[in-house]
């Protein structure tokens, strides 16, 4: 007789949440810490947010390196929020155990009276480091760059250095890259951990040196850091002062984090508004208003005179009402193609595709496709004009043609004033030392705008008049 097979039971699968969930339950502090080290990083941190209530608490309950491996990739909110939680004692062991460019990072974001506080729980030597960053121009490759290192003399043998690296390698931010000072601290080169692991021991350091270090100064702007690494593929750069002394590196992770940042405030500047500094819900309606209104201001002052413009041709519209019909068309072709030439060249700045010095090149180009594009919506224009008046005879009257013809030429010379304008501005503020993302699309469409009705009424009065005009 055959064996009738027992059901299995289904284990029940929780998620991570729900695990979690039943473990603050139990209130158990050994089994929530177990739980806690055993997850992966970015899994903590998805916990943190699921649970805000006790945030703090699983900070606290993590072993300080995966504490802080878990804090340096939270939001500046949460990050906030668990440091004025947490007990004086865990608070000064999770800053000090911070690399100094995160600390400093997220140091600068607190309020002046709490910074103070924040300092006082520091040893004395990350003390001094924190204050000595603290001390570069915000937005410098200064605030971005560690101390933590690993350095060889270039007299020293490659068993020395290995030596090296072992004794010092755990402290620092990275041991992909070894550097190579003279006495004074000078920088001389910079070596690929392969190189020094690849080569006999008792080989020379300065034997292995190619001279071919690429170095970021402190007081550089950190855009200028973003694209040494994007066009020299290096993991780490070494900062040096204007006589050549090593005072720290900078790591491709913060590179990335500046140009998520830098990213962000050219979008938000081509949108017409000032940079956020923080996340869109969490800044302060208020701020929202300021950030936003100066440019609104702006643009309807701006819009303002292209009112005047139209009461300057006040006797031209009324003269012939027909003409009013096509102004919103025209101008937000030519503001369109603005727009979109400001956010081609804006963008090829950004990346570094353009200099200032190819504004020439990007002129020609811009006069080429000005001309295509142009025509071809000059084109488009003179035919809906002719179309419409053979589907509602009379409605233009007996100079369709013509009135055709005031629309399409109107669309090419608009068009191609707006992508000259679109290209050019940007390249103008570069060379005056502004942000090339001011010349935001609104601005230029205001500005092409206003331009567009004074080259609408000017073709319209050499080809309609003594006829309409």
């Amino acid at each position: 007789m055959e064996e009738q097979e027992s059901p299995l039971m289904e284990e029940e699968v929780l998620s991570l949440t729900e695990q979690f969930e039943k473990l603050i339950e139990k209130n158990d502090v050994l089994e929530i810490s177990g739980f806690l080290n055993d997850q992966n990083i970015s899994d903590v941190a998805d916990l943190v947010y699921a649970f805000p209530d006790f945030e703090a608490n699983i900070i606290s309950s993590l072993a300080i390196h995966r504490a802080v491996s878990v804090f340096k990739i939270l939001d500046l909110k949460e990050q906030k929020r668990i440091i004025t939680e947490l007990p004086p004692s865990k608070t000064a062991e999770l800053l000090n155990e911070l690399p100094a460019d995160d600390r400093t990072d997220f140091l600068e974001e607190m309020p002046s009276s709490a910074l103070r506080e924040l300092i006082k729980l520091l040893d004395p030597q990350e003390r001094g480091t924190t204050l000595r960053l603290l001390g570069y121009e915000e937005n410098s490759v200064g605030r971005l760059m560690t101390p933590d290192y690993v350095w060889v003399y270039e007299h020293n043998t490659v068993a020395e250095a290995l030596d090296t690296i072992r004794r010092y390698g755990k402290d620092s931010e990275t041991v992909d890259v070894i550097y190579v000072i003279d006495s004074q601290g000078n920088l001389l080169d910079d070596l690929r951990i392969r190189d020094i692991i690849l080569a006999t021991p008792d080989r020379r350091i300065d034997e292995l040196m190619d001279d071919r270090v690429i170095v970021l100064y402190a007081d550089e702007d950190q855009e200028v850091a973003a694209e040494k690494f994007k066009m020299n593929n290096r993991v780490a750069l070494p900062v040096v002062s204007s006589t050549q002394k090593l005072l720290g590196i900078v790591t491709i992770d913060d590179v990335l984090w500046v140009a998520e940042e830098e990213y962000s405030e050219d979008i938000q500047k081509i949108g017409g508004t000032e940079a956020l500094d923080q996340p869109y819900l969490d800044t302060p309606v208020l701020t929202l208003f300021r950030k936003r209104i100066i440019w609104l201001v702006v643009l309807f002052l701006g819009e303002m005179i292209t009112a005047s413009v139209m009461g300057y041709f006040e006797d031209e519209i009324a003269k012939a009402v027909v003409l009013a019909l096509f102004i919103p068309l025209i101008i937000s072709s030519g503001g369109n193609s603005g727009s979109q030439a400001s956010t081609l060249v804006i963008q090829a700045l950004a990346t570094g595709d353009v200099k200032i010095a190819d504004w020439w090149i990007i002129f020609k180009r811009e006069i080429i496709s000005g001309l295509l594009l142009g025509g071809s919506l000059g084109l488009l224009g003179y035919m809906r004009v002719v179309f419409w008046q053979l589907i509602f005879p009379g409605i233009y009257g007996d100079h369709v043609h013509r009135i055709g013809m005031v629309v399409g030429f109107t669309l090419l010379g608009i068009v191609m004033w707006g992508t000259l304008c679109g290209s050019m501005l940007p390249l103008l503020l570069k060379r005056l030392g502004a942000d090339p993302a001011v010349s935001s699309a609104p601005f230029v469409a205001t500005l092409v705008d206003i331009t567009g009705l004074v080259i609408y009424f000017s073709i319209a009065v050499a080809i309609l008049s003594n006829i309409l005009l």
